[in-house]
Parts: C-alpha cells; sequence; structure tokens
C-alpha cells in the first residue's frame, strides 16, 4: 500500500490567515475570539465569536466565479490557494494529473437565509440570482473549488458535524493509501456569521464571558462555561510518497493511520467509549508504540461533558504515559466543521518548529483533566509523532496520527 504524505498547507483562521502569522499566535498563545455586536441584537445569550475578516477575491477571481461562492468557499479558496503554492503544485500539474478533492463542510446557514429572505421581499424567485443555490448546498466549497482550480479526480464533501475536516483527511488517506488517487486536496470550512450557530446558542452550548472573549474558551479547564464559535478553513495536500519524491516536493509530514468510530448513544452527548474506540483504532492500524506519541491535540472544545469524558478516554488509553495533551480551541475556538482539518496544519506546524502551544485559560483542573499533562504556558519539545482528535454531533469520532518528516521544514 501507497504511503501518504502531506505536500502542502494552508490556513485562513482567526488567528491568522496564512501559515506564518498562524505560527507566530500559536508562539504566543494569542487568541482570535472577540465579540460581534450582531449576536447580541439578534437576541444571542452569547455574543462570543472567532474574528476573521471578510477575503478580497476580487483581485484573483473573476465575478462568474465569486457569484457562486458562499462564504466558507471563499476560506476554503485562500486557504487551498496557499496549499497548492506551499506544495509546488501548479495549474499545469492540475491540468496534467487527477487531482481530487475531499472537502468538510456540514452547512451553509448564510447563503440560504439570504436567499430565502430576497424571494420572500421580492415575491419573485428569478431575483435571487443564479448562484445562490450553489452557494447554498453543503458541497458548496468542493463544488466551487473543483472548477476554479479544473479538477479531475474524486469531487465529494465530507459531512461530519464537528469531525468533517478531520475525516476528509482519513478518507483522503485512505483513497491514496489503496492507490484510488496520487494527490487529493483535503480540509474543512466553516462559515462565520450568527445564522449558522444560532441553534447551538439556543442550546446554552456557548459561553457567556461576554465581557471577556480571551479568557471565555477553556478546554479542560474546571471553570469551563461552553464552547466559543469560531470558523474559516484550513486545506492539506495529501500526496503519495512516490509521486511526492517523484516531482521533488516538500514532504511536511506522514499520515500513518486514520481512526474512526460511532458513540451509538446520545446525539449531542459524547460518552468515553466512542472516542476511546477511534483512538485504540488509530494507534493499531499506524503500528506505533503510545509511548512513541509525543502530543495529543483534543478536541477538547471547553464544554463540561465533553472535555470531561474526552480527559478520562485519552487517560484510559495511555495510562501511565502521559504525553502533552492541548487544545488550540483555546485560542481559537471551536472552529466546527474546520476543526478537524486546522488542527492538523496547527500540530504540523508545533512539530516542525519544535514547540507545544499553551492552552491558555487553563488555570484549574477538575478529577478528569488532572490525570492529563496539559501545560497552558509554551512548552519548547520535540516530537516526532502526534494524534489529533475530533468529535461530532450524532457520535462520529475520527482520530488521525502523524509522523514527521526530517527531510523538510516550514
Amino acid at each position: 500500500m501507497a504511503r501518504v504524505v502531506i505536500t502542502g498547507m494552508g490556513i485562513y483562521s482567526c488567528i491568522g490567515q496564512n501559515l506564518d502569522d498562524v505560527l507566530e499566535s500559536l508562539r504566543e498563545g494569542r487568541s482570535g475570539i472577540g465579540v460581534d455586536p450582531e449576536r447580541e441584537e439578534f437576541g444571542f445569550r452569547s455574543s462570543l465569536t472567532g474574528i476573521l475578516p471578510k477575503p478580497d477575491l476580487t483581485k484573483v477571481l473573476d465575478r462568474r466565479k465569486r457569484i457562486s461562492m458562499s462564504q466558507e468557499a471563499a476560506y476554503a479558496y485562500v486557504a487551498t490557494a496557499e496549499a497548492l503554492k506551499n506544495a509546488g503544485i501548479d495549474d499545469n500539474f492540475l491540468d496534467s494529473r487527477e487531482v481530487g478533492i475531499l472537502y468538510g463542510n456540514d452547512s451553509s446557514a448564510l447563503a440560504v437565509v439570504e436567499g430565502v429572505d430576497l424571494i420572500r421581499e421580492k415575491k419573485n424567485t428569478t431575483l435571487v440570482g443564479s448562484g445562490s443555490v450553489f452557494q447554498s448546498m453543503n458541497s458548496t466549497v468542493t463544488m466551487n473549488l473543483s472548477v476554479i482550480f479544473r479538477l479531475k479526480g474524486i469531487n465529494l464533501t465530507i459531512a461530519g458535524a464537528c469531525a468533517s475536516g478531520s475525516h476528509s483527511i482519513g478518507m483522503g488517506f485512505m483513497m491514496i493509501k489503496n492507490d484510488l488517487q496520487d494527490c487529493i486536496i483535503c480540509g474543512g470550512a466553516q462559515e462565520v456569521n450568527k445564522y449558522a450557530v444560532s441553534s447551538f446558542d439556543g442550546l446554552n452550548a456557548f459561553s457567556v464571558r461576554n465581557d471577556s472573549p480571551g479568557e471565555a474558551s477553556r478546554p479542560f479547564d474546571a471553570d469551563r462555561d461552553g464552547l466559543v464559535p469560531s470558523g474559516g478553513a484550513a486545506t492539506v495536500i495529501l500526496e503519495s510518497y512516490e509521486s511526492a519524491i517523484k516531482r521533488g516536493a516538500p514532504i511536511l509530514a506522514e499520515v500513518l493511520s486514520y481512526g474512526f468510530s460511532s458513540n451509538g448513544d446520545h446525539i449531542s452527548v459524547p460518552n468515553i467509549d466512542g472516542p476511546k474506540r477511534s483512538l485504540l483504532m488509530a494507534l493499531d492500524l499506524a503500528g506505533v508504540r503510545k509511548e512513541e506519541i509525543g502530543y495529543i491535540n483534543a478536541h477538547a472544545t471547553s464544554t463540561p461533558i465533553g472535555d470531561y469524558n474526552e480527559a478520562l478516554a485519552i487517560d484510559e488509553v495511555f495510562g501511565d504515559h502521559k504525553p502533552y495533551v492541548g487544545s488550540t480551541k483555546s485560542l481559537t475556538g471551536h472552529e466546527m466543521w474546520m476543526a478537524g482539518a486546522s488542527e492538523i496544519v496547527y500540530s504540523v506546524l508545533m512539530m516542525k518548529n519544535s514547540f507545544i502551544a499553551p492552552t491558555i485559560n487553563y488555570d484549574k483542573a477538575d478529577e478528569a483533566s488532572s490525570r492529563l499533562r496539559i501545560s497552558n504556558k509554551l512548552v519548547n519539545f520535540k516530537f516526532d509523532h502526534f494524534l489529533s482528535n475530533s468529535f461530532g454531533f450524532g457520535g462520529t469520532n475520527s482520530t488521525l496520527i502523524l509522523k514527521n518528516i526530517d527531510t523538510n521544514s516550514y
């Protein structure tokens, strides 16, 4: 079976709109969370969100392409353009190969609401415009990017709630490993607007620390009171090792395994058994000892039950071995459909630069998190294997294990 490597990465996040800025934010423990006044006016309990500028694509894409793009598709375009450049992939490569795309996305609420509002106001469906249907479908990212980059391989959106981005990388890994594709653009995207997350606010899922946004996302902390929604897009270029070596591509990391499971339980409350089975499957398929895992990027969204159960699952799997455990969501908030992909980017950046970003706001452990090795300060630490967890509503779980490749560094 083929080895699967990452040859390029791109990011559009509330802690930076490119790899260099994100790397700096990770080092400094800089939060990207702020207040959105529109949410308070709209009736939200929580006005907190990741603060993300709208990308200006007027100089890079013509209007015909732009009118079909949703908010999250625009984020994904920026991240993917950076990833392709980072991988040394140009138009000639894309035109001559069957490059695929598997991207995680599980909503396009803004486009739907705006389209319906216009029809209600004008009482005329023709005025909604030709781009509305392509903006409003969950597959908006893959349908737009496949056309813009003229992709000829697999073209599929992965909708797996907050594990969507991770599952897209896992599915891409499996396709390349089984020689079905040589190169796949994988990632996750999440729109950042009030419509996309209003139901979550209604479920009391969000932190209400509106007066202290930078302190609101508190993964594993005993005083956590809910997550902070965020978003953007993250892209990784997956490629077979043979293809990467043949074209002299940079190799940032190797994907060793993809573990997955379903809780088969409550639709929104995570348990311990499902995540534990995902972790064990990933370790078994990776062929590595648990002692080789130096860092775990936890799903840990800052919810009371979710963080507690994940901490217990990690502790049950790793036992006496205590790898560093962290949650970059303390900086970014919960990037939702994007998170499983962005956290691979964050973890690779840390691995290539031998440090672990602080889990800020982790001031007091609870009974479960006290069993883990979590630092609220920057840790200078060399590690060559990491594990990343992503869990979603409906009990969908994904775990990825990656290995450092020493020949290249970002």
